[in-house]
């Protein structure tokens, strides 16, 4: 998922260079939502993962 991220990321850089604004706003858009359900999962995951099992 953060693969994700960072290729809309790099589509969003690289439409803003060659000025396709709408392109723009709807890849950052994405790639904010992304990066913001990754950083949920990560947090998740550093708190439930930390668990131990006996």
């Amino acid at each position: 998922m953060l693969k994700a991220a960072i290729l809309f990321l790099i589509i969003a850089i690289i439409a803003g260079i060659f000025g396709f604004f709408g392109i723009v706003s709807a890849a950052v858009g994405i790639a904010k939502i992304l990066f913001v359900i990754f950083l949920i999962l990560f947090v998740v995951s550093l708190i439930f993962g930390r668990r131990k099992s006996y």
